[in-house]
């Protein structure tokens, strides 16, 4: 018998999962992801008409549509099964166009795990394309395709060519540019505190809080001073014992942002790279010889969990840990406004596939995700944590000054035992405390004034960023990653270690949009215009009004930004320096690279030279040692001295006599550690090709695929031998987890 009903889904891995739980009436193919979009090279929306878009197929998937064409012939009946959220809702729609399929042939299925119950059950249960679902991605899509070309191209003219902006980009951009600003801004301030050591039992540490009812501020270390001398020869006790027990609950289990910053903490991933594992995991992985989705959707804003995922929790619970870490009643989290409850948060599809079980199925980063996720949710159905708390005042018998310590004990771990959430304030609260009562008497051991500094604002981090972004109600989950790398990407944002920061062209472009298109970067302005996308995929509002409300008076700030905006306003900044070739005064220019100084005579005078003090004042070691080798170098050309330069990529070999001479080298910097992989090539120092970001590879690449990111140490691991790179903080081993702080 012949197959009657053809599934597509949007992945092979996906693809090759769900064929296992079909019976042999079904062919299950991919379709690769979106067939259909916008075209490229021109707007493709008719703003006459509505805002009709046109789509077509685009080059690369017109065989993959020809190759489904073809199956419909000897399959009647259509499945589609893409991903349940919007975006997913969209791919369906236009396969359904794409392959001018009719109405009683096609069937929507939706799941949100990939596992035979699931799958079986969505069969049962299909329905219609959802068009308010597909509305809502459409408007999107639109939304942002106008935006992107009527105010890239303005870009263009006024600042740079090459520059884009887009709806929620340009304001994630602001974000960092902005709390860039604020470090700027930053006047640090010198500030001191006086800790005293004591004994009773054992040694604890105090800090001097108050004298009296006066909350003690020092602001310099005469003042400190002050209060050492009058407190010299004093007397303490305990004056005040506060002690009281607290019940800690559990985090909630993960959602698409939660997931992506606790990876950042935890594990070290970039937001990309998390929903890239989380990916595999939902669609499935190879495991003891079959084909299964481990975790369930990875785009999601609802942190509810299935009843009979709870129930399966609790099995394993008190399997793995005991009756006493078990609910008697499940717990239930409640998300924020707006998320869909009628989907999951993320949660292993079984509970009792325990991490361990997959050790050796999964390669390490699926591993550790996998881990960090099933950790994650069973806490949550895990009894609370119960701590004991205590506070101590230490009184002095001179000048009524008070000394404040704190401590706590885990008095029952609960759901601690399987799961502890990072980020969590490191302080003397951690400490444990002898068992102090009022009245008793403490020897004093030592008296220490620090000295500190205020510091800045840190600069964001993609989980920090992400946890924002979510925070202003600013995209959605699908968003989140695509946003951070497209900022990466298009050169507006480096990072530099974990911390995401602006470059000059990010510093004049957020300037010049919040100056004339000023809600394009307001946060509240975008957050609510989420909130129309939303109320467009509850079936609430019409798509094109939306649009239409939008765009009008967004053209017609275009056009005339277009007429009074001056692009000498914007780039050409003026200053007192005085061009060494031609005496004309010099300018600040924005290029491909960031700021530089220009003569105002250009294009008659070429001259041009980096802005004073824009060389990094830390010279890695690779280019230290660059340098000393380098040194007398010629150019091959016209002989004159070869110079290292920086370009987008990183330093480069360039004629000392440009632009007279263009004669460029690479160079190669080796850092001395044999591959581990191959052993027979050496780690070099590279850069992607998006972003130039620096990580180490083998210089025997393509033959050898080795890379890290961080620099390699030429030590190796004293306790496996394997590889170590050089952390902020120390080195660690890239095998075993060995770690070494720097001393």
């Amino acid at each position: 018998m012949s197959k009657k009903n053809l599934v597509i889904v949007e992945s092979p891995a996906k693809a090759k999962t769900i064929v296992q739980y079909l019976g042999k009436d079904f062919t299950v193919k991919a379709s690769m992801g979106h067939i259909r979009d916008l075209p490229k090279s021109k707007m493709g929306i008719d703003i006459e008409d509505d805002f009709h878009p046109h789509y077509g197929v685009s080059k690369d998937k017109l065989r993959v549509v020809q190759d489904l064409k073809s199956a419909l012939a000897s399959h009647p009946m259509v499945w589609i099964a893409t991903d349940e959220d919007r975006e997913g809702e969209a791919i369906g729609w236009h396969l359904v166009h794409a392959l001018k399929l009719k109405k009683d042939e096609v069937k929507r299925i939706v799941f949100h795990e990939i596992t035979e119950e699931a799958i079986k059950r969505a069969i049962e249960e299909p329905r219609k394309i959802d068009q308010d679902l597909v509305d809502a991605q459409q408007a999107r899509r639109v939304l942002d395709r106008l935006v992107g070309y009527e105010l890239s191209p303005l870009l263009w003219k006024k600042i740079r060519y090459g520059l884009s902006a887009g709806r929620v980009q340009s304001v994630a951009v602001r974000l960092i540019v902005d709390r860039e600003r604020e470090i700027l801004a930053f006047k640090v301030e010198e500030y001191w505190d006086i800790w005293g050591v004591f004994h009773k039992d054992a040694d604890f540490e105090a800090q001097l809080i108050r004298q009296g009812d006066a909350k003690i501020e020092l602001k310099d270390e005469i003042s400190a001073q002050k209060i050492l001398k009058a407190i010299e020869d004093a007397k303490y006790h305990v004056s005040l014992v506060e002690q009281k027990e607290v019940v800690k609950q559990p985090p909630a289990p993960f959602t698409t942002s939660t997931l992506q910053q606790e990876a950042a903490r935890k594990l070290g991933f970039s937001v990309k790279k998390t929903m890239i594992i989380a990916q595999q995991l939902y669609e499935g992985v190879q495991v003891h010889g079959n084909h299964q989705g481990l975790i369930t959707y990875m785009r999601t804003d609802s942190v509810h969990l299935a009843e009979s995922a709870v129930k399966e929790a609790q099995k394993v619970i008190e399997k793995e840990f005991g009756d006493r870490y078990a609910l008697k009643n499940t717990r239930k989290f409640f998300a924020k406004k707006g998320a869909q409850e009628a989907h999951e948060a993320i949660r292993p599809t079984h509970f009792s596939y325990h991490p361990d079980s997959l050790k050796g199925q999964l390669d390490r980063d699926q591993y550790r995700l996998y881990e960090l996720i099933w950790k994650r949710a069973i806490a949550c159905q895990m009894a609370s944590a119960v701590l004991d708390k205590m506070g101590v005042d230490i009184a002095a018998s001179k000048g009524d000054y008070v000394f404040r310590a704190t401590g706590q004990t885990v008095k029952f771990d609960g759901y601690m035992k399987a799961y502890v959430e990072s980020g969590g304030k490191k302080d003397q609260e951690d400490r444990i405390l002898p068992k102090l009562k009022q009245g008793d008497k403490v020897d004093l051991k030592s008296l220490e004034p620090r000295q500190h500094f205020t510091k800045p604002p840190a600069r964001y981090t993609e989980a920090s960023l992400v946890k924002k972004l979510e925070a202003e109600g600013i995209g959605r989950p699908s968003t989140y990653a695509p946003t951070i790398s497209t900022i990466i990407n298009r050169g507006y944002i480096v990072k530099e270690k974990k911390f995401l920061k602006p470059t000059d062209t990010a510093m004049v472009v957020t300037d010049v949009l919040t100056e004339h298109f000023p809600t394009i970067v307001d946060l509240k302005f975008t957050a609510e215009m989420e909130e129309d996308l939303d109320m467009i995929a509850e079936g609430k509002k019409k798509w094109v009004p939306i649009i239409r409300e939008f765009y009008s008076p967004f053209h017609k700030l275009i056009e005339e930004k277009s007429e009074t905006i001056k692009r000498s306003d914007v780039v050409n900044e003026k200053t007192d320096e005085i061009c060494d070739l031609c005496g004309s005064g010099m300018v600040i220019k924005l290029g491909r690279f960031g700021k530089f100084l220009s003569c105002s005579k250009y294009p008659e005078c070429k001259n041009a030279k980096p802005l004073p003090g824009s060389e990094s004042p830390e010279k890695t070691k690779l280019t230290e040692e660059l340098e000393k080798k380098l040194a007398g170098k010629k150019c091959d050309k016209c002989g004159k001295p070869m110079v290292i330069k920086t370009g987008r990529f990183g330093e480069f070999l360039g004629c000392s006599d440009y632009p007279k001479c263009k004669n460029m080298q690479s160079i190669i910097k080796f850092t001395g550690v044999k591959c581990p992989q191959c052993k027979a090539g050496q780690l070099i120092e590279r850069r992607t090709r998006k972003g130039g970001r620096v990580f180490y590879g083998c210089n025997k690449y393509p033959k050898c695929k080795f890379a890290v990111w961080d620099m390699p140490s030429k030590d190796p691991c004293p306790k496996c031998k394997e590889l170590m790179v050089e952390k902020n903080d120390g080195v660690k081993c890239t095998k075993c987890d060995y770690k070494s702080e720097k001393k």
